[in-house]
């Protein structure tokens, strides 16, 4: 499939969810479209359109006005899945928040937004209180669990709450007008996301409709209307929004949603739905590996599964488990999906017998492959460490040395990626236009990862390497700088170097921790260890904590990470 083509084809499925919501709920009113396995709430696309249609129509009631952000805490996704499209559908920008964010980070993101609501629930009462007033929106829409919901707690928030006016989510879902209706084009903002900073705090994405329709072309492109899309990624992340529950409505696709990933429900919970479809990131391969087998290991529903990143042992658990086809690819906030690769991992192997198969056949989708030009390899070949296929026909991708050259085959280097038609990157970092400009010198979108064409002319790209500042830990980009300035905030504390080892279990990170302690202080690791975890998510508690005399910098004091590297690697014998 050529550029045009793809991209012919792309816009001919629709730019905007919100109009592919609006459809399914023609086509298909009766149909389950939210299976939310938390609390066995079922929505139909009918239902489900109505109750974002009511709460935009609360929303612009309450005062918002159309262009303004809306931000979302909470860890219940029925809840944030509802706020997102009733968010669009006011013509508003949906703005989420990890939900384990606290203190400096919470507080920074919502005085960076300026929402103008915040849907979040009782749990929160605390952390939003810790932050104080300046930093709460004027507005906020509590959901109130039930006696008998899984996330009700019996705490409630106080009848004034810092001046912020309270609106009920579920009054607002059943608000008596309806919105008008909105015509967003494919340029208009839908979102911002934030995303790690490496030198400096989290950037804002401004993400415009289109940007959704690029992320999810591929995605969904192997999808029939049986398919069913399994979610237990958070909300707030691009991969549990987008690559999961806004695609659904380009194919009209049922969503098993749940609030976490839990390794012993996992294969429960495929049952419940009868998912054909999941992501897995790294942690989660190991756990489902280490139950121990069964011979009911195959008897799922799961035919497509994709992997970020590629693990080594994607056929072991393909095989296992009976997955027809493992996808791979690079997935970011900012560029969204500029890549693709299908692995057959079962060859003329049907691992979802035809009796039970809601997915498309083996052979058609091999046949989807063909036409739409995308890669397949043989699960049982030795894939490149890093694998993530060939680059979508959509984007032009490019590896750049230190002067933005492109680099040979084989050479590593930046990641650079240029849209080859309007809106399918970034629009901009949120009020950062330096930043912005930065990141697009000489007409390229520097992803901040190293990658390597491989040599053998093959056009296949794998990932190498972070190109320093941010790593990966349990499925979270965490940036080093925000890890070294909320240690840092300890009165003990003169200085922090933060950096990333091969995490213990999967292939993704664990943090150490260098500190510095001021003159004369002799601060103790656990000091610290309940520093770190009353001013930042569990996830980005640095694992090893070590203490040194003094950071060893260059000459233009610039923090020599590689030697610390390589006194703790040394130290654990890695």
């Amino acid at each position: 499939m050529t550029p045009d083509q793809a991209f012919a084809e792309m816009v001919t499925q629709g730019d905007i969810a919100l109009d592919k919501l609006a459809e399914c709920a023609r086509r298909w009113p009766d149909k389950t479209f939210i299976h939310y396995g938390e609390d066995g709430v079922k929505l139909t696309f009918a239902q489900f359109a109505d109750m974002t249609d009511r709460f935009a129509g609360g929303l612009l009631a309450a005062g918002v006005k159309p262009g303004e952000a809306v931000s979302v805490l909470t860890r219940n996704s029925l809840v944030s899945a509802l706020a997102m499209f009733g968010i669009w559908r006011a013509g508003c920008l949906f703005a989420p928040i990890n939900f384990n964010f606290k203190g400096p980070q919470l507080s920074y993101q919502l005085a960076d937004t300026k929402p103008a609501a915040l849907v979040t629930d009782p749990s929160f009462v605390e952390i939003l209180t810790e932050i104080g007033a300046e930093a709460c929106p004027p507005r906020l829409v509590i959901h109130a669990p039930k006696s008998g919901d899984h996330d009700h707690t019996g705490a409630t928030f106080p009848s004034a709450f810092n001046n912020a006016a309270l609106l009920d989510f579920g009054a607002l879902c059943a608000h008596e007008t309806k919105a008008p209706p909105v015509s967003p084009g494919p340029f208009d903002l839908a979102n911002i996301c934030y995303t790690s900073g490496t030198t400096g705090p989290s950037k804002g994405v401004l993400q415009n409709f289109r940007w959704i329709n690029q992320y999810t072309f591929f995605l969904r492109a192997f999808a029939s209307e049986d398919d069913v899309i399994y979610c237990d990624l958070p909300l707030y992340h691009v991969g549990g929004a987008f690559a999961l529950l806004a695609r659904a409505v380009w194919r009209g696709n049922t969503v098993g949603l749940w609030d976490r990933f839990s390794p012993m429900q996992f294969w429960e919970r495929i049952a419940e739905v009868g998912a054909t479809y999941a992501i897995l990131l790294d942690v989660m391969t190991p756990w489902l590996l280490g139950a121990p087998p069964s011979d009911k290991d195959r008897a799922n529903t799961l035919a497509m599964v994709h992997m970020q990143p590629l693990p080594p042992n994607h056929h072991e658990v393909a095989t296992r488990f009976g997955i027809d086809f493992v996808t791979a690819g690079f997935g970011q906030t900012e560029s969204g999906n500029p890549f693709v690769g299908v692995i057959d991992e079962l060859g003329n192997e049907e691992g979802v017998p035809a009796t039970s198969r809601k997915s498309h056949s083996k052979a058609a989708i091999r046949a989807l492959c063909e036409k739409l030009g995308v890669l397949v390899v043989d699960g049982a070949t030795k894939l490149p460490t890093g694998f993530m296929g060939k680059p979508s026909p959509l984007l032009e991708v490019a590896i750049l040395d230190e002067d933005d050259n492109r680099c040979p085959p084989g050479v590593v280097g930046q990641l650079g990626i240029r849209p080859r038609f309007p809106g399918l990157l970034l629009q901009e970092y949120f009020k950062k236009p330096e930043a912005t400009l930065k990141t697009f010198r000489n007409l390229w979108f520097h992803t901040g990862d190293a990658c390597a064409e491989m040599p053998d002319g093959s056009g296949v790209y794998r990932f190498v390497d972070r190109m320093g500042g941010f790593f990966r830990v349990r499925g979270e980009n965490v940036s080093s700088f925000e890890v070294e300035a909320l240690i840092s905030r300890h009165p003990k504390v003169q200085a922090t170097a933060a950096l990333p080892i091969p995490a213990a279990e999967g292939s993704e990170d664990d943090i150490v921790a260098f500190v510095q302690p001021v003159a004369g202080a002799t601060p103790s690791e656990d000091e610290i260890r309940e520093h770190a975890r009353a001013v930042m998510p569990k996830y980005m508690i640095p694992k090893h904590i070590r203490f040194v005399e003094a950071l060893p910098v260059t000459p233009t004091n610039k923090v020599e990470k590689y030697k610390l590297k390589q006194q703790i690697a040394k130290e654990l014998g890695l």
